[in-house]
């Protein structure tokens, strides 16, 4: 494993245990080179999917390989300052990843992605949900806004 501090390519492995809801081995690992100390985590990937991205202005579809850190990051982002604590984001994303790997298909629309991720955001908080939602599904108006905030009132997201 490089070093991301001297990108040395020799590391050692100090410390090995699963993560908390065990989908993730967490290493904390030492530079042979310059001693800094770094953690890694290694998951299960079940397949290699394509994520299906559709270019609406040119009617054409794209192709690009599934990237956890995508979704970690969007996710992050809708949470960001409401006090979610980082296990549950983890999770949230873990449980797309997996739902998406186990679904068999090696294409997956990103689509369904993103409806994956605002049913888990939907549970886990509603301000975040409405967060991802607004750039997921691209509101033009605050009207469009508004509306959306309504029916997660009504559906009784805390």
């Amino acid at each position: 494993m490089r070093c991301p501090f001297c990108a040395h390519d020799d590391s050692q492995v100090k410390d090995s245990r699963p993560t908390e809801d065990a989908t993730a081995i967490r290493r904390r690992r030492q530079c042979s080179s310059c001693g800094a100390r770094f953690t890694t985590f290694e998951r299960v990937q079940l397949r290699d999917i394509l994520v299906v991205k559709s270019n609406d202005s040119a009617g054409q579809e794209r192709r690009e390989p599934f990237d956890r850190a995508k979704i970690e990051q969007s996710v992050t982002l809708a949470c960001r300052k409401r006090g979610i604590e980082r296990e549950k984001i983890d999770r949230l994303v873990s449980g797309v990843q997996r739902q998406v790997e186990t679904s068999g298909d090696t294409e997956v629309p990103s689509r369904v992605i993103g409806e994956l991720v605002m049913e888990g955001l939907r549970q886990l908080d509603s301000v975040a949900y409405i967060r991802f939602a607004s750039v997921y599904r691209a509101f033009n108006e605050a009207r469009d806004f508004e509306e959306f905030a309504g029916t997660v009132r009504d559906v009784g997201v805390n």
